[in-house]
């Protein structure tokens, strides 16, 4: 991909990127979505691209007020995308009132893009646990010390919280996981590819579910794949 910058004055308008990917067609696909998006997230590791299981998630509340942030995805298999979070956060709250969200993984450096819509559930406590405890210790303490997306007067504030929890569980003593922190699972009706092409002709992949229904990742029978317009 390359790409010719604004002029002086910043003008964002004379931005310009131009793409030279090799094409892709609906019958050189994988069948499954998890198949394409597994080969496409090989493909973003091999090429060094920075923290390619960074993620966009969209979320919205009960009016439909919309919002987004960069979290990390954690799994993926048959039923769908697993990441985690404090549930009392922004986006925690978000998803207990209106449980379906957006992911977007933009792969900038390779001219590609995977977009995912579909509906939200929270993970089974034994797998929030089991990924909890695989965290670094840091990491774990964290999750008690911060009350995410509260106001903080200062950061040594965040600090001193952090202290009093290192306190409160001095090594070699495990951390308990918090009951408001776990995994949410995204399973998709929609995974949608996106291969930046020439003159603005990008190639854009589409498996949706058959009547908008939700469906495994892994089950070919239920997707179908269909070539959108750019």
């Amino acid at each position: 991909m390359t790409s010719t910058g604004p002029d002086q004055t910043g003008d964002l308008a004379g931005m310009r990127a131009g793409y030279e990917p090799p094409s892709w067609d609906v019958d050189t696909l994988p069948a499954t979505p998890l198949a394409a998006f597994a080969g496409w997230l090989a493909d973003a590791v091999a090429a060094a691209v920075a923290e390619p299981n960074a993620m966009v998630l969209g979320t919205a509340d009960e009016h439909g007020r919309p919002s987004a942030r960069t979290v990390l995805l954690k799994r993926i298999d048959g039923r769908g995308f697993v990441f985690f979070t404090n549930h009392r956060s922004h986006k925690g709250r978000e998803l207990a009132a209106n449980p379906q969200a957006s992911l977007v993984f933009p792969w900038y450096a390779m001219g590609r893009q995977v977009v995912v819509a579909g509906s939200v559930e929270l993970l089974p406590r034994s797998e929030s646990d089991t990924y909890a405890v695989s965290r670094p210790r840091e990491s774990q303490l964290a999750a008690w010390a911060s009350r995410q997306s509260s106001v903080l007067p200062d950061r040594a504030t965040l600090e001193a919280s952090y202290a009093d929890v290192a306190a409160r569980y001095p090594e070699p003593e495990p951390v308990p996981v918090p009951d408001f922190w776990g995994g949410y699972l995204v399973r998709p009706r929609s995974v949608e590819l996106w291969h930046g092409r020439p003159s603005r002709l990008h190639d854009r992949f589409r498996y949706r579910t058959a009547a908008d229904r939700l469906a495994r990742l892994d089950d070919a029978a239920a997707w179908v794949v269909e070539r959108l317009a750019p």
